[in-house]
């Protein structure tokens, strides 16, 4: 496996710019995930990496040496697309085995069957490989896309968003398997997705990326926990995070258009702001300093969303179980201040 790095990376389509001085790096075997909106420049990053794309500017770097003049084929990375791209007519055995019979790879048939056969069973798909991948279900055509790639032993994988065409039960299911199979199989993987929970569960790295432009590179808890800007902040946690202007007087933060106010932690901290309140980190309790009035429920089973207002404002707040409230009920609660999000007004306005 291999480490990669993109150093500067620019890369200009007619009437727009998909990316601008894109820089990060992949540790070899580590899960590193491109994380963005539609349109924010993520495949296009991948097929410059596999050399599907010419970027206009920068470079692409594995294990420190250049392979921007290399074709795609002489880098020797495997590339999982969102749609599954096997041959219909063919059996599962030989969509596995087709990689291996490259003339350029003279791999015996003997070891392309043990190859193949190893992987079928890292997979589960053993019992599939003579049947056509045309009467596979959307997993297990995934599956063997998936296997297609790891056959080859390539240096680094690269995955398109290859989740996102399944139902939430199967995603999750491949989630864990293909998370679990890359820590097994030690790949250099770059995974790209729009998904925040396919990110924070899948990945050791993030780099969020917005509108050609890397935002943040962190853990996920970096991601979660410290988020650069409130559009990462938005962007990552379910239920969205609260977002809200406050002013700053004589040591008291006060949320505009409503009845909260909080202790200012710091005098350092500009006159106008942006206070982000994680859902989970505003707790109902009786003997909770804040009150509101609540306007909707979302019980979710194994969690429930409340709606407080206060003032003209709404709190998303989340609890565990199902909650014993009603629309209409006075909510005490607190606000945990250690878990407080401080953005600059001025500088968010321009890049939200």
């Amino acid at each position: 496996m291999s480490d990669v790095e993109l150093r500067n990376m620019t890369k200009h389509f007619p009437g727009v710019t998909a990316l601008e001085d894109v820089s990060f790096s992949i540790k070899d075997g580590e899960f590193f995930v491109l994380l963005g909106p539609t349109g924010a420049g993520k495949t296009t990053t991948l097929r410059i990496i596999a050399g599907l794309e010419k970027q206009n500017k920068g470079s692409v770097l594995f294990d420190s040496q250049p392979v921007d003049k290399l074709s795609p084929a002489d880098r020797d990375i495997a590339f999982v697309f969102q749609q599954y791209s096997l041959y219909p007519t063919m059996s599962v055995y030989d969509n596995l085995a087709f990689p291996l019979r490259s003339p350029l790879r003279r791999i015996p048939e003997p070891d392309i069957r043990k190859r193949v056969a190893e992987v079928a069973e890292v997979l589960r798909i053993t019992a599939l490989l003579t049947r056509k991948t045309a009467h596979l279900s959307g997993g297990e055509m995934q599956r063997v896309s998936i296997g297609r790639a790891i056959v080859r032993r390539p240096r680094v994988f690269l995955m398109d968003e290859p989740l996102s065409n399944l139902d939430a039960k199967l995603r999750e299911a491949l989630r864990v398997e293909l998370k679990h199979l890359q820590k097994t199989q030690g790949s250099t993987t770059l995974f790209v997705t729009h998904d925040q929970i396919e990110a924070l569960t899948m990945a050791d790295r993030i780099a969020v990326l917005k509108a050609g432009h890397i935002v943040q590179v962190g853990t996920p808890n970096d991601i979660y926990d410290r988020p650069a800007t409130t559009f990462v902040a938005q962007l990552v946690g379910t239920p969205r995070i609260n977002l809200f202007e406050v002013k700053r007087e004589d040591g008291t933060l006060y949320i505009q258009g409503s009845d909260l106010h909080l202790p200012a932690s710091s005098s350092n901290l500009p006159r106008s702001l942006l206070l982000g309140i994680r859902p989970e980190d505003v707790k109902p309790n009786s003997e909770g300093k804040f009150t509101g009035k609540l306007v909707l429920t979302e019980p979710l089973g194994v969690e429930t969303i409340l709606h407080i207002q206060s003032g003209k404002q709404i709190l998303l707040s989340l609890v565990p179980g199902m909650a014993h409230v009603k629309v209409g009920d006075t909510v005490r609660f607190g606000i945990i201040p250690e878990k407080l999000h401080w953005f600059d007004l001025e500088r968010n306005r321009i890049e939200s």
